[in-house]
């Protein structure tokens, strides 16, 4: 498979949604001209039918529209009847979606049932063992009409039954023949879907959902870009999408990531049904979903702008980063900079650093710095008045600077449309920009120079594609110069300001664009807003600054409690910077949807862990009670762990 030509929208610059057919599920349809849809998935064991019904009907009671129920055997398929009959007795009409892995007898029993099935093409009709398998034409060929053979039953009863199916690829889970030809990317995702949709449309059945979830919301990104302008290049229906990032985690983490994969797609105007996966209980997900989608619901659709010499400067299906000149710590082969606000506050304390992980340490008189240490602060026209720790630096309105200009530790900061009458210095100096004041190749003449780092900022509320054009034109006149990405926001509480903003800077990032992230946010704290920057570099994968755990939002599979063990793995190990743990509920969600961990712990049997290193499995079996202390054996074996009391706060 080729990169296609044509854009997963047709215009990079403005919003529009994509326009898609009309799937029946239930009462409920999906697409067209429809809102985006809310679901969620139960987390209790498929056979306890009433805590099954009971936790439906609080997800419903949250915002549900759809509800999805794990039907792992022709058992759990079997008593799908159940919830469902007692869900209507109940007055409840809300349809229901069977979650099948491996089992297509359990499928095509669930699909005479429910209004939806969903199925994984990666493990459905196929395998993964992680063998490496070499294929030609012909015997790839033959796979496909073995996989034929075992869809095509399914299909049919879903036309008959007038029951919707959901063509649900995952990252982690592509089959051994898909990741032997295709290998572990986004083209491989697409494809694996693409395959069994195909037997679709050969047997005439359009009700198809499709989905491209990973736990790397830079991948999930590409992959949905990249099916929606393959479905138009082969010629298939535009069928609806269902948006999510799977094993997205729990708390502020969870809720950074999903906004960001989930939020950059309704920006790009893909998307028609979402659900946000959280360690959490599924009615926790519904309104974080119904958030997301929120903005997007009245927005008006823009006349497509095109600019197909400009969209040439950008792949939206692959990351590549914008190479930009190293100007002091900003640029080149440096993360990305956290830049904390403090002009609002007059005098500056030294207390006040602590909201942003700068910690004066009385008893020895010096500073100590945690994983989320800003780099630089803005206080305007209020300059601090003490010194600051070694490795923060502050910025100035260029007049304030100017008056004080002593230290070697604070920069100017200069409006655009202010650079030609003011002196510049040679040293590092910040140029403040709207994305409106950058239009023509002759506005950007005042960044050019060796010492300047722009500073786009934007306090419109939908002001994404604005921003990315802005850096296609830097990119088309050969300006290098570094970027920081400012958003800045009123009138928003610490969860929705979380949601916004990775949704507005981060997809820049997923893009490749940006060299520093500068968020002002009235009425949040200094500390929510500081933390929301660094977890939305974590979650685009441009600035590790803490652990990463991937963690599945449990379901009726669920072999252990995963809240209480995410907990208790995070309690013991959040103090390892950059290491990625994988926590899964069982051995459907394990070494595939783990995808890039560096350490997994997977539920195997009741009471049982298998404990992997990557993707190969270092111990099977361990006792529960015991697996979280060989977890912690297991990175000790590798170097990398240090005691958390090493660790200067």
């Amino acid at each position: 498979m080729t990169l296609p030509s044509m854009r997963f929208t047709k215009s990079l610059f403005s919003f529009s949604r994509r326009p898609t057919i009309e799937v029946n599920i239930g009462s409920i349809p999906l697409g067209g001209n429809n809102p985006v849809r809310i679901q969620s998935m139960t987390t209790i064991d498929t056979m306890d039918t009433k805590g099954s019904v009971e936790q439906c009907v609080r997800m419903i009671n949250s915002g549900c529209e759809y509800i999805r129920i794990t039907a792992p055997s022709i058992t759990e398929a079997q008593n799908l009847e159940n919830i469902k009959n007692e869900l209507r007795a109940q007055g409840y009409e809300t349809p229901l979606v069977a979650d099948i892995h491996f089992t297509p007898n359990a499928a095509e029993l669930a699909a005479k049932i429910v209004e939806k099935v969903r199925v994984n093409p990666g493990n459905y009709a196929d395998k993964k063992k992680f063998d490496v398998i070499e294929y030609d034409d012909d015997t790839y060929n033959e796979e496909l009409k073995r996989i034929r053979d075992k869809f095509e039953p399914l299909v049919k009863i879903c036309k008959e039954h007038g029951t919707a199916l959901r063509i649900g690829t995952n990252h982690g889970s592509l089959s051994d023949r898909i990741m032997s030809r295709y290998g572990d990317t986004p083209i491989g995702m697409v494809e694996s879907a693409l395959e069994f949709l195909r037997i679709c449309e050969d047997l005439e059945f359009y009700d198809c959902v499709i989905s491209m979830k990973s736990s790397n919301a830079q991948v999930m990104v590409q992959a949905y870009r990249l099916l929606a302008a393959k479905l138009e290049e082969e010629g298939l229906k535009p069928y609806p999408l269902h948006l999510g990032v799977t094993e997205a985690g729990e708390g502020e983490d969870g809720r950074i990531k999903s906004a960001l994969g989930i939020g950059t797609l309704l920006e790009d105007g893909l998307g028609d049904t979402i659900r946000v996966s959280l360690t959490e209980e599924p009615e926790f997900e519904a309104p974080i979903a119904k958030l997301l989608a929120d903005r997007y619901a009245n927005r008006a659709q823009v006349e497509k702008v095109i600019d197909n010499e400009l969209e040439n400067y950008f792949s939206p299906y692959e990351y590549q980063k914008r190479v930009s000149k190293e100007i002091e710590n900003f640029g080149g082969a440096n993360v990305p900079r956290v830049i904390a606000d403090f002009s609002d506050i007059q005098s500056v304390e030294m207390s006040d650093l602590k909201s942003i992980s700068h910690h004066y340490l009385p008893a020895t008189d010096k500073w100590g710095m945690g994983d989320l240490g800003a780099d630089y602060i803005y206080t305007g026209a209020n300059p601090t008045m003490f010194m600051l720790p070694n490795g923060l630096k502050e910025i100035l309105d260029f007049d304030t600077w100017e008056l004080m200009n002593t230290s070697e530790h604070s920069h100017p900061l200069v409006p655009i449309d202010r650079v030609h009458e003011m002196v510049i210095p040679t040293k590092l100096v910040f140029i403040l920009a709207k994305p409106e004041q950058l239009q023509k190749e002759e506005d950007f003449i005042p960044l050019k120079g060796d010492n300047k780092i722009l500073i786009l900022s934007s306090s419109d509320q939908f002001a994404y594609q604005a921003m990315r054009r802005v850096f296609l034109l830097l990119l088309k006149f050969n300006i290098d110069i570094p970027v920081v990405v400012k958003r800045e926001y009123t009138n928003l509480n610490d969860e929705q300001f979380q949601l916004n903003a990775s949704t507005d800077a981060g997809g820049l990032f997923i893009d490749g664009f940006g060299d520093g992230i500068w968020l002002n946010a009235i009425g949040v704290s200094k500390k929510v807003v500081n933390s929301t920057s660094f977890g939305i570099l974590q979650a685009s994968r441009t600035r590790m600054s803490k652990a990463e755990y991937i963690s599945c939002p449990s379901c009726g599979r669920t072999l252990f409690d995963l809240q209480e063990t995410t907990a208790m793995i995070r309690k013991r190990t959040d103090h390892l910077k950059g290491v990625k743990i994988g926590i899964m509920g069982c051995i459907v969600n394990g070494p595939g949807e783990m995808a890039d961990a560096d350490y997994g712990y997977v539920g195997s049997g009741k009471g049982k862990i298998t404990l992997y290193k990557g993707k190969e499995v270092m111990k099977r079996g361990v006792p529960s009670e015991k697996a979280v202390d060989q977890l912690i054996d297991l990175i000790k074996e590798d170097g990398i762990w240090f005691d958390p009391s090493e660790k200067v706060e």
